[in-house]
């Protein structure tokens, strides 16, 4: 029967004197609703262990399944095989050996705009790059590195500590990308000696590359760079007497500002955080 069919055949049944007609109910067969039955509260300290080992970044929740399957997870010692078991967060739940913390791992890239401090918590009530990312997870999300006030550009936020540690440790030295902007034209003399080393408090640094911006006044350039000296940039430019106006982190390892307007952020993709995970 098709659609229009069965829509005719309700109308016949329905209907008697061009009027519709209330149904009887056999008694235990009424449609009457029962009574409110109260809803099952979750408890907020448990959960599946499926998603307790894919919250703790070792794979998906099917992968899960079947590493559990396979008894390669324990439970406060002991492997637990069966599907849907539930665990307390406060319990030891260890992959071939390994603590896992349940705690879903966030990856976070912001396009910082001007005057929004890069701590935590300021004082002195002062907008927080924090505060823009706020809503990107449920637990507290840190910094990787930190740009001063006026410094604008790309910044990574995780609760990843262990991750965000290894990025911080000055010998990994992130690759960086600046978009600079002087108060006066960079001469070409000057822009050689930042390209063969200008010492900074008795430490010469060291850059990859600068050039000027493509179809734009000499006084912008591009820089890039490793070094994670606080505010190496500007203080690099004032050891020649120049002073900066504008700087824009445009590249931060490997990622870009593509498709992240200014005050935006955006979720890592796996292949990101991979990559990332790589630098030791």
């Amino acid at each position: 029967m098709s659609r229009s069919d069965s829509n005719n055949g309700n109308k016949k049944s329905g209907r008697q004197g061009g009027t519709f007609r209330k149904k009887s109910y056999a008694r235990g067969n009424s449609p009457i609703k029962k009574k409110n039955e109260p809803k099952k509260v979750s408890n907020p300290n448990e959960m599946r262990l499926n998603r307790y080992v894919a919250n703790s970044g070792v794979c998906s929740r099917r992968e899960a399944d079947i590493y559990i399957a396979a008894g390669n997870v324990t439970v406060n010692g002991k492997p637990i095989s069966e599907m849907g078991y539930k665990v307390k967060l406060t319990d030891d739940v260890r992959f071939d050996g390994r603590r896992l913390n349940p705690i879903k791992r966030e990856y976070v890239l912001l396009n910082k705009p001007k005057d929004f401090v890069t701590s935590g918590r300021d004082e002195r009530g002062r907008r927080t790059a924090t505060s823009l990312v706020a809503g990107a997870s449920k637990s507290e999300l840190i910094a990787v590195d930190k740009l001063d006030k006026s410094t604008t550009g790309l910044m990574i936020f995780t609760n990843d500590g262990e991750l965000a540690k290894r990025l911080a440790r000055p010998k990994n030295g992130l690759r960086k990308i600046f978009h600079v902007t002087l108060t006066k034209e960079l001469r070409s003399a000057d822009l050689k000696r930042i390209k063969e080393g200008i010492t900074v408090d008795d430490h010469v640094v060291r850059i990859q590359d600068i050039s000027f911006v493509e179809k734009a006044p000499k006084n912008e350039v591009g820089i890039e760079i490793y070094s994670s000296r606080n505010n190496i940039i500007k203080r690099l430019f004032e050891e020649l007497d120049y002073e900066v106006t504008k700087l824009d982190r445009v590249v931060y390892a490997s990622l870009t500002k593509k498709d992240l307007p200014r005050g935006h952020w955006r979720y890592l993709t796996e292949q990101e955080v991979i990559n990332l995970g790589m630098i030791k």
